[in-house]
């Protein structure tokens, strides 16, 4: 388990001059590094997504944002019904959370379209860097704003944030043994989970959701000093980590004869090797495109129409403990890869969309006695969802040769974003449609 890429491709600003891929020199313990790189890793998974998750959760209190007297800045945790429609049997707000999502996540396309065109060959250490500023800077803008569009500059903040790391850090594994893909997923699902439930928490207990994205503030600086100071250089070692015969028993996704270029050789790939790797991840990238879309679509479609009246909870606790059971299906399915590996990852998209389908006509015919089989449901969306993920990203890893598997990493987490952004461009009308006819 502690072997490393023997097929390290190095990343070169000119000729003879060599790019960190990690700033600290190889150890001599190779058991101490392994476990160094796997806490490395699973933080800055943990790290890497934490602003972005916090966003979504307050998504609702960012919508009902209100200014109060002296003009300082304040998002009501519990927004009375003056600022939603309380005619509507949806208890609606003006805007769809799905404006946030789509702040969240359109500045994360944009960076992870960019990605498989050369964005992945840039130095690793200065994109980390603006990873850390830009979620302390959402942290920040959106705790110190006074308007929701202020609040949604910090958002995008955010996403920026989060999609440039994801590119950055999943690009890196290939350097590392294949193990560290399962601690990246396993800690971006503990920032689900972290994130979604520390907002719920302090916000239930009384704190200002201002205070409680500035007690956040610390995540940040997490991030940086995993990178900096914890992963250690990859040395040329096994990437595998795993039995051979897991490895031989897959195809690669392409011929081996379609490259020139050789492990270390450094040369980017050509334009036709690009198109002939992409082409081979298609049927992973297409289940996970869908998955990702029917979650979101449930998540920021869907979540502040599932309203019950009839609870002790409010419409906006609601909202947040929806977010953070999902959150926890994701956390748990996204750690669970050395229990289960799920190759025909098509399976985990047909049922989210049945979810879907299930939850949108309970919205239209609201059929479901209680919140608590709601929970059930959205927990069970969480858990298809991290799966697909986290074996979508091994899978590919088994399936891709060394030379390609940087860019085939790259390239294939433009998925779920994609997923996520055809959700919210969809989800807005929908709002809209079903808050004029209730």
């Amino acid at each position: 388990m502690g072997g490393c890429a023997g097929s390290r491709r190095r990343l070169s600003d000119s000729e003879g001059e060599e790019t960190d891929l990690a700033p600290r020199p190889p150890l001599q313990d190779s058991q101490g590094a392994h476990w160094k790189n796997a806490v490395g890793f699973w933080l800055l998974g943990l790290c890497n997504n934490f602003s972005y998750v916090v966003m979504l959760s307050a998504a609702h209190d960012i919508l009902s944002h209100q200014r109060t007297p002296g003009n300082q800045s304040h998002v009501d945790p519990d927004p009375t019904p003056t600022s939603h429609n309380s005619s509507s049997r949806f208890d609606c707000n003006p805007v769809s959370t799905a404006a946030v999502l789509l702040a969240d996540i359109l500045p994360t396309l944009v960076i992870k379209l960019l990605a498989p065109l050369g964005l992945h060959l840039l130095p690793y250490s200065p994109r980390v860097l603006t990873s850390g500023i830009c979620a302390a800077g959402s942290f920040l803008l959106v705790a110190f704003s006074h308007s929701v569009t202020i609040s949604l500059c910090g958002v995008v903040l955010a996403s920026i944030s989060s999609g440039l790391g994801e590119v950055t850090f999943l690009s890196l594994t290939a350097f590392y043994p294949r193990a560290v893909i399962s601690c990246w997923s396993s800690g971006t699902g503990g920032a689900g989970l972290l994130g979604a439930l520390s907002y719920l928490g302090l916000t239930q207990a009384g704190l200002s959701p201002q205070h409680t994205l500035l007690s956040m503030l610390g995540i940040p600086a997490l991030l940086l000093a995993s990178y900096f100071l914890l992963l250690t250089s990859p040395g040329p070692q096994d990437p595998g980590g795993e039995a051979d015969s897991d490895t031989s028993a897959r195809q690669p996704l392409i011929n081996n004869e379609a490259s020139e270029s050789k492990p270390g050789s450094g040369s980017p790939l050509s334009l036709q090797e690009r198109w002939t790797v992409f082409k081979g991840l298609l049927h992973y990238i297409v289940p996970l495109v869908l998955v990702y879309f029917a979650e979101y679509f449930i998540n920021q479609g869907l979540f502040e129409l599932l309203f019950f009246r009839n609870t002790f909870l409010t419409h906006a606790e609601q909202y947040r403990w929806y977010q953070m059971l999902y959150q926890a299906g994701v956390f748990a399915s996204r750690s669970s890869l050395r229990c289960c590996r799920i190759r025909h990852t098509w399976v985990l998209a047909l049922l989210q969309c049945l979810n879907l389908a299930f939850l949108l006509v309970d919205v239209w015919l609201s059929y479901l006695p209680s919140i608590y089989l709601v929970f059930l449901i959205i927990m069970f969306e969480g858990l298809l969802g991290g799966a697909a993920y986290v074996n979508t990203f091994h899978n590919i890893a088994l399936e891709t040769s060394d030379e390609h598997r940087e860019f085939a990493m790259a390239t294939a987490c433009i998925s779920d974003t994609l997923g996520i952004s055809l959700s919210g461009l969809l989800a807005l009308p929908l709002h809209d449609f079903l808050c004029q006819l209730s």
